[in-house]
């Protein structure tokens, strides 16, 4: 969105306030996300791991809320418990990090340049535009990221029945190749590509639309002035929050399938797979059993969207090249 500029330039309108991949620095871009990103990843980090628990063990601690989960851990395994699997998740997303923005940003940029002139709403092009980079920006990391989900989240399950115990991501790798070779870490890749990249869509849609909306109610148009700080960070953590919650409903069945398929072993004879998981989440807890963790899903995901929009628009704003 729009940046401070130097003291002689005029205010930047609103249409024309809009960070483009090519206004970037890219080396300050990652540089600064890489931080940023990993600061907030650990405000919201034990969030996953009571969403997790809940959705992977069988019904006594499923039940439970998740604040109750919460203290739980705390008391059996104090703070290390909450940030299981944290370490690995920091370190091993810089790279995929820097994967997803550039595609997210490259595809973003090219699609507003190649729908430019077309007859439709400006609110709808910037929710498709953003869609389209979200949809695309998933499909690319999630050949990075699903192994990376799958060693997290069996960091963070230690102990749970019908699961295996390893010392360290090292050792969850070695298990996971010994036991079903290199394709056990892409356990539930098919039904992350097919369902998260839809959702990644939603999100940025909804995110890129609500947005425009928002500056539009509030009066701005394309011939006013760019918005105060203070304006910008309220309407980004607003739509931000709006398109984490719509997609928290949505996508909610899906990531309980998609974790207990990544981290439980016990499914009895042959490979685990998606009907084995539904299954089982049919058996123990019927139809409710697919919104196992919704809470604390919910909260991560409301919080994810706020944090994570305006980290990212900060990044952007500070990341601008300088002529």
């Amino acid at each position: 969105m729009a940046t401070e500029t130097e003291a002689a330039a005029p205010a930047l309108a609103l249409a024309d306030a809009e960070i483009n991949w090519d206004r970037l620095d890219k080396t300050r871009f990652h540089i600064i996300g890489a931080i940023l990103f990993t600061a907030q990843s650990a405000l919201l980090h034990p969030t996953v791991v009571v969403k997790t628990r809940m959705q992977v063990a069988h019904s006594g601690v499923s039940q439970m809320r998740g604040l109750s989960v919460f203290r739980n851990i705390l008391r059996n395994d104090g703070i290390p418990g909450i940030f299981r699997g944290f370490g690995t998740s920091a370190v091993g997303s810089m790279p995929g990090r820097v994967l997803c923005l550039t595609s997210l940003e490259v595809s973003k940029d090219m699609m507003l340049k190649y729908t430019e002139g077309v007859d439709m709403p400006e609110a709808t092009r910037v929710g498709v535009a953003n869609a389209v980079a979200g949809m695309l920006s998933n499909l690319v990391s999630c050949v990075y990221f699903v192994p990376l989900d799958v060693i997290c989240q069996r960091l963070m399950v230690q102990g749970l029945p019908g699961t295996t115990y390893c010392n360290g991501p090292i050792d969850v790798v070695c298990k996971v190749i010994k036991s079903e070779g290199f394709r056990g870490l892409y356990r539930g890749f098919g039904l992350t590509a097919l369902t998260q990249s839809p959702a990644s869509a939603l999100w940025w849609g909804a995110y890129g639309a609500a947005q425009h909306m928002i500056w539009r109610s509030l009066g701005y148009g394309d011939d006013m002035e760019k918005p105060s700080q203070s304006e910008m960070i309220t309407v980004q953590a607003s739509a931000g929050m709006v398109a984490g919650a719509c997609s928290t409903v949505i996508t909610t069945p899906i990531d309980t399938v998609k974790t207990r398929l990544q981290t439980m072993d016990n499914f009895g004879v042959g490979r685990p797979s998606v009907m084995k998981t539904i299954k089982a989440l049919l058996k123990e807890d019927g139809w409710r059993g697919f919104y196992r963790g919704f809470g604390p899903r919910f909260l991560n995901m409301s919080l994810y969207g706020t944090t994570m929009i305006v980290t990212y628009e900060l990044i952007k704003r500070l990341s601008i090249r300088q002529n």
